[in-house]
């Protein structure tokens, strides 16, 4: 539907809402309907008498609705089912009601009036199951794909894992409330919430833009709880500390310099969640005997976020190492975010 018409939709209901509604006025439920109009028109006569109770009053206006839809007259069933809200506030379907009235605007590729009505079902209609299927949690998932505000994102995802943790992906909903909050800064509940998903143990969740949710997770929390000790103020700093405890062979401190969390060794052609990349070894196994060297300047691909100084003389099977140094993402810490660590390794010539 064009802006126009959505807008004079509105406008109709809220007009039909305040002066009530005849049978005349309803005149709109019969309209194009071809072989259905009489069945429909004998639904709204039957609706409009009032002395049916709420079961039947639902039958006939869900048969209405279906009509309608079938008819593809979806502002008039909008029109109908917002004007019946409003003029009975106690009707026990008017969360189905108001869920129909979204998903119609949501068909209609009006996803910020659809929006509206999802969050008032939820805020404002008491919860009910429809063919066993809860209304709160059906407004729920559309409100996720709907809006892109972390603040909503916490309610809904909140709202979820309190009420429906039966009904959903609790891994994923941690994963995604903990982004949420990350998103907005609140570091100390983003680490708490990726903290509860790592405990779920769900290594394969896909989060678009995220490759390796798991890891990515633990390597905040793990962050969070480590010594952070290994970092330095700047990339000459760092690298001129590597470059002297090779000169003196010192591997205790090469030990000491590694990041403690998520420090790699692996070849170019790995993944870092691969689980062969994390690096379990001393660097005293690599340095007894054998001459190291390294390039004095570091390689012509490094850039202000990242950094590759090529190194030789390892061993007889794999003898050049590039060192791998990167700036510190992390503004959960301030005083560590934006410095320098040493990160990895990759094994042989680069690609």
């Amino acid at each position: 539907m064009q802006k126009n018409s959505v807008c004079a939709a509105i406008a109709l209901s809220f007009a039909i809402g305040a002066t009530g509604c005849s049978m005349g006025s309803k005149g709109y439920l019969l309209a194009d309907l071809g072989t259905k109009k009489n069945e429909q028109k004998q639904l709204v006569e039957m609706l409009s008498r009032g002395k049916c109770d709420n079961e039947t009053r639902f039958a006939l206006m869900n048969r209405i609705c279906e009509n309608l839809l079938a008819a593809g007259k979806n502002e008039s069933l909008i029109l109908f089912l917002t004007e019946s809200v409003s003029s009975n506030p106690d009707d026990p379907y008017n969360a189905y009601w108001l869920l129909t009235v979204a998903n119609t605007y949501l068909k209609m590729g009006s996803a910020p009036i659809a929006e509206i009505y999802f969050a008032r079902v939820v805020e404002n209609c008491p919860d009910l199951e429809i063919k066993g299927k809860s209304i709160h949690l059906q407004c729920l998932l559309s409100l996720i794909k709907i809006t892109d505000s972390p603040e909503l994102q916490i309610r809904y995802y909140s709202n979820l894992i309190t009420h429906f943790a039966r009904d959903i992906d609790l891994g994923y909903s941690y994963f995604m409330l903990a982004r949420s909050y990350e998103q907005l800064g609140e570091w100390d509940l983003a680490i708490q919430t990726y903290a509860q998903f790592l405990a779920y143990g769900r290594y394969d969740i896909l989060i678009p833009g995220i490759p390796d949710s798991y890891e990515y997770a633990k390597r905040i929390v793990d962050y969070d709880t480590s010594s952070k000790d290994w970092t330095f103020e700047s990339l000459d700093e760092l690298v001129l500390a590597i470059k002297k405890a090779i000169d003196s062979y010192d591997y205790n401190k090469l030990d000491k310099y590694r990041a403690k969390v998520n420090f790699f060794a692996m070849s170019w052609k790995q993944e870092s969640s691969d689980n062969n990349a994390q690096a379990d070894f001393d660097m005293r196994d690599f340095m007894g005997g054998n001459r190291i060297k390294y390039n004095d300047t570091l390689d012509a691909s490094s850039n202000p976020n990242e950094a590759y100084m090529r190194t030789s003389g390892w061993n007889q099977y794999v003898s050049v190492w590039y060192l791998y140094f990167r700036k510190v993402d992390f503004p959960a810490d301030p005083e560590i975010h934006g410095r320098w660590e040493w990160a990895g390794i990759y094994y042989g010539e680069k690609l």
